[in-house]
């Protein structure tokens, strides 16, 4: 077998000898669907159909407090046995439209209405006896219901810092909306909200709602222009349905090529990982063309792709365009090759998906997940633990007067965090804004706070060493 040359410095990516053919079958879905329809010809009840619960064995101890209102699920579901009264209505309206029969073929309408008051009224007795246990059993379970989720009042501000920022609230709305793909629903949603713009009053301690941050504000200088956002948005969910739904690369690649530059300039590596799965695929599917004796169709393709397309990665992705190439020496046994991982991963097109959807709204200078959802998720999250602090509080008759910081810490997933954050080993406190870290020249960190308390306007000492150095000396660290 002739080497495969993988040095890629000079745009080489090697050359493959003939590969016997190997014959492949194809496989293929087939769908059969069938249709039955027939005429009623008398009016019927459906019967409710049973949905089985899950068995309670193996469950994790966080969820064993829920077994009590399992049960009563059980027990409802034992009790609300609707056959019964099903077949006794069903009588009913048998007996009804026979009636209706007897009357349109001319027998006396009072005589065929009196032969119906004993039945009809003993069948609705019948049915009201067989639902007494199925009330029973939803009061039952109404019970527990309540007893296990019972209400908790929100917890109340004084200083309502949303209030005052409608027109700020109605732009997140607008974007989420956007960041969906609704877009008619953001289209009528701005329309009705332009058309009856909001004048809030300030309230204490809380922004001024006609600062430049407002929505109009956005609006009157286009920095939110709800029409461009949707034909990007348009552009980015077709992107996103042609690679999840139709496994096609071909629009994705186009766009980040584009973009080359600058996703290159972030650090990105979206166009070389659509490109590296544009290489698996024509290696692992057949193409157009049939598998001829000497000829497979798949890795050569794969394999001319790699040369006019893969030489711009070579400098950057050494190691990883080595690996494809070192693949084709696998072509006839890649399932148990050292490359399985690589052709073979079934995450790899979802989070092919999610760094276009991330460096897509990079792009436009927007987060990747909405700040709307990111915002109600965190509060979802922090809720029982300022529920917890404010009823602590009313025991105790104190107040928290520290303002922009809980007085509680709130395990937000780590998906939340999106920045470091720093302790000032001195004071003991996060540093902010007003209070950055500062780095003196022997490689320390205190808060701005802490480096003014000690050094006085003057030389100091470094609080963890021997070394003394001036305030002005001093930089700032940027987390």
């Amino acid at each position: 077998m002739a080497e495969l040359d993988a040095r890629c410095g000079g745009c080489s990516l090697g050359a493959a000898r003939p590969l016997a053919s190997e014959a492949s079958p194809t496989s293929c879905l087939q769908r059969s669907a069938g249709q039955s329809a027939a005429t009623p010809l008398r009016p019927t009840l459906a019967r409710p159909t049973q949905v089985p619960v899950p068995s309670t064995a193996h469950r994790p101890p966080r969820l064993r407090s829920m077994d009590d209102l399992r049960e009563q699920v059980e027990l409802l579901e034992a009790s609300a046995n609707l056959s019964t009264s099903i077949g006794d209505v069903q009588k009913t309206i048998d007996l009804l439209t026979a009636a209706r029969a007897k009357i349109a073929a001319g027998e006396p309408a009072p005589l065929t209405l009196a032969k119906l008051q004993d039945p009809v009224k003993k069948s609705l007795e019948t049915a009201q006896k067989d639902l007494k246990p199925i009330y029973s059993g939803l009061n039952k379970y109404g019970k527990v219901l309540d007893k296990k989720f019972k209400d908790k009042p929100l917890p109340s501000a004084e200083n309502d810092a949303l209030s005052s920022h409608p027109s700020l609230i109605n732009r997140a709305i607008a974007m989420h909306l956007l960041r969906e793909g609704q877009f008619d629903v953001a289209s009528t949603f701005i329309e009705e909200a332009n058309r009856r713009p909001p004048h809030p009053e300030p309230t204490l301690n809380t922004p001024n709602p006609y600062l430049r941050e407002s929505w109009e504000k956005d609006l009157a200088e286009g920095t939110f222009n709800s029409e461009k956002l949707q034909r990007q948005f348009a552009d980015m969910y077709h992107i996103l349905h042609e690679l999840r739904n139709e496994k096609n690369l071909a629009p994705a690649i186009a766009w980040a090529k584009d973009r080359s530059d600058l996703l290159e300039s972030r650090g990105s590596n979206l166009e070389f990982e659509l490109c590296r799965l544009q290489f698996i695929g024509l290696f692992i599917a057949p193409g157009d063309k049939a598998y001829t004796d000497h000829h497979p169709d798949g890795p050569l393709r794969a394999h001319m792709y790699a040369l006019h397309e893969l030489c711009g990665f070579s400098k950057r992705y050494t190691r990883e365009v080595q690996e494809l190439m070192g693949a084709l020496a696998y072509w006839q046994n890649i399932e148990d090759s050292p490359y399985r991982r690589i052709f073979f991963n079934d995450s790899a097109w979802e989070e092919v998906a999610h760094s276009f959807n991330r460096e897509f709204c990079s792009l436009l200078g927007l987060s990747a997940d909405s700040p709307l959802f990111i915002a109600a998720t965190a509060g979802a999250i922090a809720l029982p633990y300022l529920l917890k602090m404010q009823s602590i509080m009313k025991e105790k008759r104190t107040e928290w007067t520290t303002q922009n910081e809980l007085p509680v810490e709130i395990p937000l997933p780590t998906q939340y965090h999106f920045h470091s954050i720093f302790v000032c080993p001195v004071s003991k406190e996060q540093t902010t804004d007003a209070n950055p870290p500062m780095m003196m020249p022997c490689g320390h960190v205190i808060a701005q706070e802490s480096l003014d308390k000690l050094s006085k306007g003057a030389r100091f000492k470094c609080p963890y060493c021997p070394n003394e150095s001036h305030p002005r000396e001093a930089k700032k660290v940027v987390l």
